[in-house]
């Protein structure tokens, strides 16, 4: 099991979804200009945000207001299903190991399962192992791969999750409690 990252604390860890361009978007689009491989402009980010904005969750250090994590989601009809897709997911590099990302995308997964969701797709760097090894926890498999599909000319991997998901994604019924509590807000 992954130890967590000595200087984060989880305790002090809030997730909350997207609130505003005034709140939340410069939080976010720092975070993804420092440590996202690939350049997004801030009308791809604003695309996502504005439109599906329930599906947008951060990871905020309440002693720092950092934004150590944030995911970014749509879901649309694709092919008579509902598709949920993963635009980006970005962790702070201090704050890898401390379980920010399952838990972002634990957020996100249920979110799309209580909006109807039939499955969710994703691309991911064919070498980002640490990307890789959360996705399969969660129940992800490869689809496809996708030949030089970065502009690093690196290939990715198409990664799909059918719902309903597993009762046991983490051993305890976790996800369940999410999509029930997602479902109130």
């Amino acid at each position: 099991m992954a130890t967590t990252s000595p200087q984060i604390d989880p305790k002090n860890i809030d997730f909350v979804r997207y609130e505003d361009e005034d709140t939340h978007m410069p939080l976010v689009s720092a975070l993804c200009d420092a440590e996202l491989s690939e350049p997004y402009s801030i009308f791809v980010l604003r695309y996502f945000v504005n439109n599906w904005p329930e599906l947008c969750f951060m990871a905020m250090d309440r002693t720092t207001s950092q934004c150590l994590g944030v995911i970014v989601c749509k879901l649309e009809k694709h092919r008579e299903m509902m598709r949920g897709y993963v635009a980006m997911l970005v962790v702070d590099k201090k704050a890898r190991k401390a379980r920010l990302g399952s838990e972002l995308t634990k957020r996100a997964l249920a979110a799309m399962q209580a909006k109807g969701a039939d499955e969710c797709v994703l691309e991911a760097e064919t070498t980002n192992e640490g990307a890789l090894r959360l996705y399969q926890s969660l129940g992800f498999i490869r689809d496809k791969r996708l030949s030089r599909y970065y502009l690093s000319g690196t290939d990715a991997y198409r990664l799909k999750l059918l719902f309903p998901l597993p009762s046991q994604v983490d051993g305890d019924g976790h996800l369940q409690d999410l999509v029930e509590g997602i479902e109130k807000l």
